[in-house]
């Protein structure tokens, strides 16, 4: 049992200091830093509990504040990099749609154009370049807009999945640091 609980703590420090951006540095091994420091807790023996005693109660406390709370901070990790991806993915696809429209626009423009100056001066040849010429101008800037009001709206709702991850982790930060100060240690984020 104890070799299995040692196992997963290392498998969990490795896998907390990759889901926070923290590299393990060399001078550091991914077996001295605790459950609670991957996760941004500072926590002190206030009993003089040993190391032991600790790395078993913070995998226990863990463990409650993620049933507690319903939030794990190394799903939520991986939550974030994939809505990162998709949204890299929607901006993409923003960018790419519409191409095409600058001569959509062209060619609307030069129909109009022509129909237009074959109307005023009998010329359907300079209506036609004229329209075209502001039928392009004005798809592009149509585009433009529609591109921008849409990368803006991911940009919102990036903003907003990041705020509640925010406070979803600060909600098992507290429950967390609830549980091991129940257990007598000092905790603090």
């Amino acid at each position: 049992m104890r070799m299995r609980l040692t196992i997963c703590s290392a498998s969990s420090l490795l896998l907390a200091s990759m889901a926070f951006g923290q590299a393990p540095s060399g001078a550091e091994s991914p077996s001295q830093k605790t459950l609670a420091a991957t996760v941004g807790l500072y926590v002190f023996p206030a009993k003089g509990q040993s190391s032991e005693t600790q790395s078993q109660a913070e995998a226990e406390c863990y463990g409650w504040a993620a049933d507690t709370t319903k939030v794990d901070p190394f799903d939520l990790a991986k939550l974030a990099e994939k809505q990162q991806s998709s949204s890299a993915a929607a901006k993409e696809q923003v960018a790419q749609a519409g191409q095409g429209a600058g001569a959509k626009g062209a060619v609307a423009g030069a129909a109009a154009g022509a129909l237009i100056g074959e109307i005023a001066d009998n010329d359907a040849g300079g209506g036609a370049a004229w329209g075209a010429a502001a039928g392009l101008i004005g798809a592009r800037r149509a585009r433009r807009r529609a591109q921008q009001q849409a990368t803006q709206q991911i940009d919102r709702q990036d903003q907003q999945q990041r705020q509640a991850t925010v406070e979803e982790i600060e909600g098992f930060k507290k429950a967390f640091s609830v549980c091991l100060e129940a257990k007598e240690y000092l905790v603090k984020f």
